[in-house]
């Protein structure tokens, strides 16, 4: 599954609790104060469907937050999504005179949402910026390929081709065989250091 999509399941699991939460301020009580506040008055988005919604959400931003420990393996958000379904659960059934706890709730899932989305977005960057360290190296006289470990303390300066012999060097304004004949720079270049 792309993390794209494992993303969107999380963001429209606990963006659907939220948006539930605050547009049926008769089941939650504090959203109701804000919307009196700010005169919208109390709306109620599924009626006597909101609850069983709001738990199809839950569980939708639980397997969400799975979904992305298993890709960036940073177990602090779906920790903090366990909990807070805990609670959210924990109030609806237990403690149905006061919603503090399905607030805290609320909140905790919204802050691992948003770690989640961090780490996802740190993982894909650290991903792209891997080094590659094999390159296929092509003949220019025969057009023989094969294909090559690059060794990492150094810059490969010759070549011996298996099949025609030709001992290839770097072109002008290349550190070495793999920057003039490879599929991949060298190592050196993809950390943009400088040649060896």
């Amino acid at each position: 599954m792309k993390i794209e999509k494992i993303t969107l399941i999380e963001n429209m699991g606990t963006a659907g609790i939220i948006i539930t939460a605050v547009l049926s301020p008769c089941c939650f009580p504090l959203f109701g104060i804000i919307l009196t506040s700010l005169g919208l008055g109390s709306i109620e988005l599924f009626g006597s469907l909101t609850i069983y919604v709001f738990l199809a959400l839950l569980i939708l931003s639980f397997i969400g937050s799975i979904f992305s420990f298993l890709y960036h393996k940073k177990i602090l958000p779906t920790i903090i999504t366990a909990i807070g379904g805990f609670l959210i659960l924990f109030n609806y059934y237990f403690e149905k005179e006061s919603y503090d706890t399905m607030y805290w709730g609320i909140f905790g899932l919204l802050i691992a949402s948003l770690m989640n989305y961090y780490e996802t977005k740190i993982f894909r960057i650290s991903k792209t910026n891997q080094i590659i360290y094999d390159s296929i190296l092509k003949c220019p006289n025969c057009g023989f390929s094969k294909k090559e470990k690059m060794p990492t303390d150094s810059c490969q300066f010759f070549y011996e081709c298996e099949n025609c012999k030709s001992i290839l060097k770097p072109k002008n304004g290349d550190c070495c065989v793999y920057c003039s004949y490879g599929t991949v720079k060298c190592p050196s270049i993809q950390e943009n250091k400088n040649c060896c």
